[in-house]
C-alpha cells in the first residue's frame, strides 16, 4: 500500500524521471510500482524501447518492465536505467514471455540487501521461475 501511495504522490507532483523524494533516489525504473503501463518509464522516449512499456500485474503492486529478446534490449534507451546496474532479459514464471528485470546474479555479498537498496526495500533476490532460462532478479 505504501508503495502505491508513494507512486501516486510522485505522478501527482511531477511528470519527470527524477525521484519523488530522497527515499526513492537511485531506484531503477524497471521494477517500479505501477497500476497501468502509462505509469512506467516517465521521462523516457517509450517509442524507442524495444517494446511498449507494461505494468506486470502478476507482481504485487505492479512491476514496470517491457518485453525483450536478449539482455541487450534492457537499458537500451537513454533514461531507461538510472544507474549502471545489471539488467537481464528473462522469462517470468510460466508465462513463456521474456521481460527486463534488475539482476542480482553477480552480487557476491547480500543479494537481498542489493535488491532492497537498488530496487525497493521490499524486494528480494529470487529466481524468475521460467524454466531452464531462469535468472536471479529483484522482485517483491
Amino acid at each position: 500500500m505504501f508503495q502505491r501511495l508513494t507512486l501516486v504522490a510522485c505522478f501527482c507532483t511531477a511528470f519527470t524521471a527524477s525521484a519523488c523524494d530522497d527515499d526513492n533516489e537511485g531506484i531503477e525504473q524497471t521494477g517500479a510500482s505501477c497500476e497501468v503501463a502509462e505509469d512506467c518509464y516517465p521521462g523516457v522516449d517509450t517509442e524507442a524501447l524495444p517494446s511498449p512499456p507494461m505494468c506486470m500485474d502478476r507482481v504485487e503492486n505492479g512491476y514496470c518492465t517491457h518485453h525483450c529478446a536478449s539482455d541487450d534490449d534492457c537499458c537500451s534507451v537513454p533514461g531507461e536505467c538510472e544507474d549502471d546496474l545489471p539488467q537481464v532479459c528473462a522469462p517470468f514464471e510460466s508465462t513463456g514471455e521474456y521481460y527486463c528485470f534488475l539482476s542480482c546474479e553477480a552480487v557476491v555479498s547480500d543479494q537481498d540487501e542489493f535488491c532492497a537498496q537498488n530496487a525497493h526495500p521490499e524486494f528480494h533476490c529470487r529466481s524468475t521461475g521460467g524454466g531452464s532460462d531462469n535468472r536471479k532478479v529483484c522482485v517483491p
